[in-house]
C-alpha cells in the first residue's frame, strides 16, 4: 500500500473496553454529567440519562451521555477520567454538557441521531485537525457498524451496542470533513451523514 499523502490520524482511540455502563458506576458518571448541567443554566430537569460505549485516547477514557431536557432540547456532553490501569481506580474525572434544540422529534427523517464535541487536535503536515468525539445511534435496523470517513480515509469504526456507537476521529484537516456512515454486517452501508449537513442520506 502506498503512502498516505498527507498522514492521516486513524484508529487511535482504543475500541470501547465493556458494554453500556450500569449500577453504581453509571451513579457515578451520572453525578459528574448532571454537575456539568448545571452550569448550562435553566435547563430543566433532565430526564433518563442514556449511555454510550467508552472510548480510550491518550490514557483517558469517554463515556459520552444524552438526555432529555424538561424543555424540550436535548442535554449532551461526556465524562472523562483518567483510565485506571495495574489495579489502580479510575481519577480525574471531568465532565463537559451542552444543549441542541435539534432533535429526533423535529427531525423524523433523521437515519443517524448524531452529537459530536472536539476533544484535542493532532497536528499534521498539512496543518491541524481537531480530533473529535461522535456518539450517536442508527435510527434505521440492520446496522452493525459505524465509521468515521474524512475524504478517502476511514479514520475510526465502532461496533454498535444495540443501536448505539462511539467513534473518535480527526475532523477538518487535509480538506476533508468528517461523515459517520453506517454498515451491515455483510458490508452493505446503510446511512451515512456529515457533522456539517443536516439532510441525512
Amino acid at each position: 500500500m502506498p503512502p498516505a499523502h498527507p498522514p492521516v490520524p486513524t484508529n487511535v482511540a482504543e475500541p470501547p473496553h465493556e458494554g453500556l455502563v450500569e449500577g453504581r458506576w453509571a451513579d457515578r458518571l451520572r453525578a459528574e454529567f448532571l454537575a456539568a448541567v448545571v452550569e448550562l443554566g435553566d435547563e430543566g430537569e433532565p430526564g433518563e440519562l442514556t449511555f454510550f460505549p467508552d472510548r480510550t485516547w491518550h490514557g483517558y477514557t469517554f463515556v459520552p451521555i444524552t438526555a432529555p431536557a424538561a424543555n424540550g432540547n436535548l442535554l449532551y456532553g461526556y465524562v472523562r477520567y483518567l483510565a485506571g490501569t495495574d489495579g489502580r481506580e479510575q481519577s480525574d474525572f471531568t465532565a463537559h454538557a451542552d444543549v441542541t434544540e435539534e432533535t429526533i422529534d423535529e427531525n423524523p427523517d433523521w437515519h443517524l441521531d448524531l452529537c459530536d464535541e472536539v476533544v484535542g487536535s493532532w497536528r499534521g503536515v498539512d496543518g491541524e485537525a481537531a480530533m473529535t468525539l461522535v456518539w450517536g445511534r442508527a435510527l434505521i435496523s440492520g446496522g452493525a457498524v459505524a465509521t468515521a470517513e474524512l475524504g478517502e480515509h476511514t479514520v475510526d469504526e465502532c461496533a454498535l451496542i444495540g443501536d448505539r456507537f462511539t467513534l473518535l476521529a480527526p475532523d477538518d484537516y487535509a480538506g476533508g470533513l468528517l461523515e459517520v456512515r453506517l454498515y451491515s454486517d455483510v458490508g452493505e452501508e446503510l446511512a451515512r451523514e456529515s457533522l456539517y449537513d443536516d439532510q441525512p442520506s
